[in-house]
């Protein structure tokens, strides 16, 4: 099970030891189409066998936190991993659409190699940090960013002192979330983060000068399987 760092010197002295209110930001378990490497983005496909299992184990580990509320990307695959949780802490699920994965337009349902062979040059932008409409139709990540971080703030803006949130969210969408919160750019995050693995999970904590992430692509021990990155 993961267990938040000891605070050193530094983190002392910017309140470490006073109560924070902390943000995990929960990416959701596997689904069949990441297996299969197909891109999702909207697409609101279901948790596969295994990724039922990932997210019963990360929910054991992050009932540890001691969360006061359960927020969720509406997609099943993120609310049926933020139920886990539920199931184990009592608590309710909120789901918003907000937080839902980015839009990625004509690329949904394809698998890699169509995608590859009818938008190369555009797949090859995005890897390069080019933050282009995905797929022709659907989002930037910008954008991802804009209304993920709304969702974010009207759930902190009720979130006491001292107390824990969960949100239960996708891959990019997550990412872009996290970046927004610690005031990364979001072009730094998409080529220097690793993407969030299945069912992995970032811890925020808040300090006098904002949002710092405490862990990136935290999880519990689990099986765990090859996917692509952005069909989340």
């Amino acid at each position: 099970m993961t267990t938040a760092a000891v605070p050193g010197p530094s983190e002392r002295a910017l309140g470490a030891g006073e109560p924070v209110r902390r943000l995990i930001v929960w990416r959701h378990g596997q689904t069949t189409h990441n297996a299969a490497g197909i891109w999702q983005g909207q697409l609101d496909t279901e948790l596969s066998e295994l990724g039922r299992s990932q997210a019963a184990i990360a929910s054991a580990a992050l009932t540890a936190y001691d969360p006061v509320v359960i927020w969720s990307s509406d997609l099943q695959r993120a609310a049926a991993t933020a139920a886990a949780l539920a199931r184990r802490t009592g608590l309710p699920v909120h789901t918003d659409q907000r937080l839902r994965e980015i839009d990625v337009g004509r690329w949904s349902g394809l698998d890699g190699g169509q995608v590859r062979t009818a938008y190369g040059p555009m797949l090859d932008a995005v890897t390069r940090g080019e933050d282009l409409r995905r797929g022709e139709t659907g989002e930037t990540v910008g954008e991802v960013a804009q209304r993920t971080r709304a969702a974010a703030d009207d759930l902190l803006a009720r979130l006491p002192a001292g107390a824990t949130s969960v949100i239960a969210t996708h891959g990019v969408a997550g990412r872009a979330l996290v970046a927004a919160l610690a005031g990364i750019d979001q072009h730094t995050a998409w080529l220097h983060f690793a993407g969030l693995g299945n069912c992995h999970w970032a811890e925020l904590v808040e300090s006098p000068h904002g949002w710092r992430i405490e862990q990136w692509n935290a999880r519990a021990p689990q099986p765990e399987a090859p996917e692509k990155e952005e069909t989340s």
